[in-house]
């Protein structure tokens, strides 16, 4: 994880199944609770696969910024995960960019 201005850039890697979700939900939570973001950009550039778990961490993070007035958005999305976002619906609540320069100017 890394933060660039007031975006927390969240580089994901391998599986995001359950056991990776859960990381990743506990991680942010410790991160968030340190310093309030609300901004989190999801890096899927290095995952290889994504299941409903993952889908499940993605909507929780998007409801809990959503409640204060942030924005959640995702980066470098490949086939696999992209097929996952279209049947999921997570294309009509998270905002996908071509790459992280654009997600930074435009979040």
């Amino acid at each position: 994880m890394k933060s660039c201005e007031d975006i927390l850039i969240v580089n994901l890697k391998g599986e995001l199944d359950h056991h990776m979700a859960h990381l990743v939900k506990e991680k942010l939570e410790e991160y968030l609770a340190k310093r309030a973001f609300k901004k989190i950009l999801f890096n899927f550039k290095n995952v290889t696969f994504m299941d409903s778990s993952g889908v499940g961490m993605l909507i929780g993070r998007y409801k809990s910024l959503q409640r204060i007035g942030g924005k959640v958005g995702a980066v470098n999305i490949g086939q696999q995960v992209r097929r996952i976002f279209e049947i999921s619906g997570l294309f009509n609540i998270i905002q996908c960019y071509n790459n992280e320069k654009e997600a930074i100017e435009k979040m």
